[in-house]
């Protein structure tokens, strides 16, 4: 019986860091040595990250990717690698080179381009035209490239060379959907080509996705042999028994949680905690309102960086309810962040008082309101400003689905964690964490007050004033916004399904006109399979209803 020992790199690779990129891969090539593996693989595009998008239209960047990967191969003595690059000849390919003995061995390029939901490698790359295989100990060893696992044919020509085991190295970004479809993709290529397939992917945040890991082992037989956890920094040990074409993990991590409530969790914390850190920034800073979807941003930032880099501002109005006052002040101090109250009422008054002249003979409505949320929204960002700290905006899906946000008002913020997550998964996630607190602290533990929780949703910008008042009930709000979105359904097909027709056509309108609102949106890690920005681009000005 042969086995060969692989060591899987289920890391985070920066977008850009080329030198910091090369020094941890050595790193990690020298601890796989020691722990006597015979092959460590790392991720699609490791020496650029995953997307460098324009990067790859500047000499200097490819040049510089290609003095890494010659670097890298220099440290391979005792030890073969398999590792991603952007490969520049002429042309420019999504690259998997083999490395061995010092050199070079071998370059193979992604066969299958996507072009499609958040990818755009057609924009930069050439396809290539055959599949790898190298040997390692003896071990006929294929090797693919993300979407070329997606095909049939590229694992096909693998196996017709004689591969015995394939691995495919990802730079897949997380979505709610994402794992289950991986496992079916490849369960179905190790049936046809009775291989074994090692499926190794990128982890960590890069602006507007979250690459979660996930990686999986999958037997020759189709059978799963092993699953990473998401969102875990790990080397991942593996075992390849050549007689029986399967894969035995070696003591990988796991994690307590494997809920949908926790991996959307986790994902979150991870975009925000990368997009912070890899740009730079000291800290955030967030109005905390006292409803719920700024206080599960404030739980989100503090698990993400602390509560040393976090402060909260409550800036109230004449309409503001104690219930919000006491939310956001018991939360802030439960969670220990910087908090500070101030209020907006002097400075909205002073602005209508220069405004009522001109505003003379017109009825208040929904402009005053709308003044409200931009007075926060300055005074936010002089904070932001005078104190380095980001500002992160808390509407979600929901809202910025139908335009319930106000332009530079509570839309301001660089970054947006809840962007792409529906106000009733907002819920879900607040009672999650709550749990998730009680589990370690006790029954009566909390992160976001029961109290903000259960209350009926309110901007607080009149007396009295629901989010149901403007909107449908955010149960049957959601379920028409993802029809509409994520499924791309007709309104005819969303009223065949038994929702009210005038409540479909008022909510398609919403989205439909509110297009240019979402353009100025701050970025946001994407959770669902359309989120708004680089994955779903509606053009502003269309004529099609």
């Amino acid at each position: 019986m042969a086995v060969l020992r692989l060591a899987l790199a289920q890391y985070d690779f920066p977008v850009g860091a080329v030198a910091a990129n090369t020094a941890k891969v050595r790193e990690l090539m020298a601890r796989a040595r020691e722990g006597g593996a015979s092959l460590a693989v790392f991720p699609e595009l490791t020496i650029s990250g995953y997307p460098p998008e324009d990067l790859l239209l500047r000499p200097s960047f490819l040049a510089a990717c290609q003095e890494a990967i010659q670097a890298i191969a220099t440290d391979t003595n005792g030890l073969a690698a398999i590792v991603g690059f952007p490969h520049s000849v002429g042309e420019v390919y999504n690259a998997a080179a083999f490395l061995r003995g010092g050199e070079i061995v071998q370059i193979t390029h992604k066969q299958a381009l996507p072009n499609y939901g958040v990818f755009d490698d057609k924009r930069y790359f050439r396809p290539g035209r055959t599949s790898a295989v190298a040997v390692v100990d003896g071990v006929r060893v294929g090797y693919l490239i993300c979407e070329d696992v997606w095909q049939a044919e590229p694992a096909a020509a693998a196996a017709a060379a004689g591969a015995e085991l394939i691995v495919v190295i990802n730079a897949s970004p997380w979505d709610d959907a994402k794992q289950a479809e991986r496992e079916e993709v490849l369960v179905a290529r190790a049936k046809e080509t009775g291989c074994a397939l090692v499926y190794l992917n990128l982890i960590g945040g890069q602006d507007e996705v979250v690459y979660d890991g996930g990686s999986l082992l999958v037997n020759g037989d189709g059978s799963i042999a092993a699953r990473a956890p998401s969102f875990v920094d790990a080397l991942l040990w593996a075992d390849f028994d050549t007689t029986t074409r399967t894969l035995q993990a070696l003591d990988w991590p796991s994690v307590p949680d494997t809920s949908h409530e926790a991996t959307l969790y986790a994902a979150l914390v991870r975009g925000i905690r990368d997009y912070i850190d890899k740009n730079g920034f000291g800290g955030v800073l967030l109005g905390l309102s006292g409803g719920i979807d700024s206080a599960l941003t404030l739980a989100l930032a503090v698990d993400a960086l602390g509560p040393d880099r976090v402060t909260a501002v409550m800036m109230p109005m004449r309409y503001t309810s104690e219930l919000s006052l006491e939310g956001a002040r018991g939360q802030a101090e439960r969670m220990g962040v910087e908090y500070h109250v101030i209020s907006i009422e002097p400075v909205y008054e002073a602005f209508m008082g220069q405004l009522t002249p001109v505003f003379a003979g017109k009825k208040p409505d929904v402009t005053e309101e709308n003044l409200q949320s931009r007075t926060r929204g300055v005074m936010l960002m002089a904070l932001s400003n005078k104190h380095s700290r980001l500002l992160l905006a808390t509407g979600n899906k929901s809202e910025m689905a139908v335009g319930y946000a106000t332009l530079y008002g509570d839309m301001c913020g660089a970054y947006a964690p809840l962007k792409d997550v529906y106000k009733t998964e907002v819920y879900r996630l607040s009672r999650w964490r709550n749990l998730a607190e009680q589990r370690k602290q006790g029954a009566e533990a909390w992160v976001i007050p029961p109290a903000v929780i259960e209350r009926p949703p309110s901007a607080e910008l009149r007396d009295n004033q629901t989010d149901q008042d403007s909107l449908p009930p955010y149960d049957e709000l959601d379920a028409i916004l993802a029809r509409f979105i994520e499924e791309e359904q007709s309104q005819a097909e969303i009223i065949a399904a038994g929702y009210d027709a005038a409540t479909v056509h008022r909510v398609v309108r919403l989205v439909l006109v509110n297009e240019f609102k979402r353009r100025q949106a701050g970025p946001g890690p994407r959770a669902t399979t359309r989120a708004f920005g680089r994955e779903r681009r509606y053009p502003i000005t269309s004529g099609w209803k």
